[in-house]
């Protein structure tokens, strides 16, 4: 009885460790998240930011290209969720980023999850399993007139 106790939860373990090992990348929309009263209230007006190949005027000052990659406990949430969370707290990051440097302004903002650059001004991407989701940016702080 005790060999097939030990057979069982070693099958158990075994199965459920696949179930963690999930990472599944999927675009979510940034439009979306940043225009939730959430977003608005945590980015504030204070830096502006424009995503793939949004036009954004002239650039007085350019600062460099900064990465951010975060990530987030996405246990019992779904992977919207999750994902929309995570994302802000990457554009949290630009922005303290952005301030820091001195610009007001993070531009050519691109996804880079797991080093795959994309670029789209629609979306983001954002890689989720069953316990934590994260997402990678990256982003040009410049000063715009």
């Amino acid at each position: 009885m005790k060999t097939v106790g030990i057979i069982a939860l070693s099958a158990l373990v075994l199965c459920s460790s696949h179930t963690f090992a999930r990472d599944d990348v999927r675009a979510y929309s940034i439009p979306n998240i940043m225009s939730s009263d959430l977003a608005k209230s945590k980015l504030g007006t204070d830096v502006s930011f424009y995503f793939g190949d949004q036009s954004y005027g002239k650039a007085l000052k350019s600062f460099g290209e900064f990465k951010t990659n975060k990530k987030t406990n996405a246990f019992g949430k779904s992977d919207e969720e999750a994902c929309n969370w995570v994302f802000l707290s990457a554009m949290i990051a630009l922005k303290e980023r952005a301030i820091k440097e001195g610009g007001n302004a993070v531009v050519d903002i691109k996804s880079n999850y797991k080093n795959n650059l994309t670029s789209n001004p629609e979306t983001f991407q954002c890689g989720a399993g069953a316990v934590m989701a994260g997402v990678a940016l990256t982003g040009k702080v410049v000063t715009l007139k």
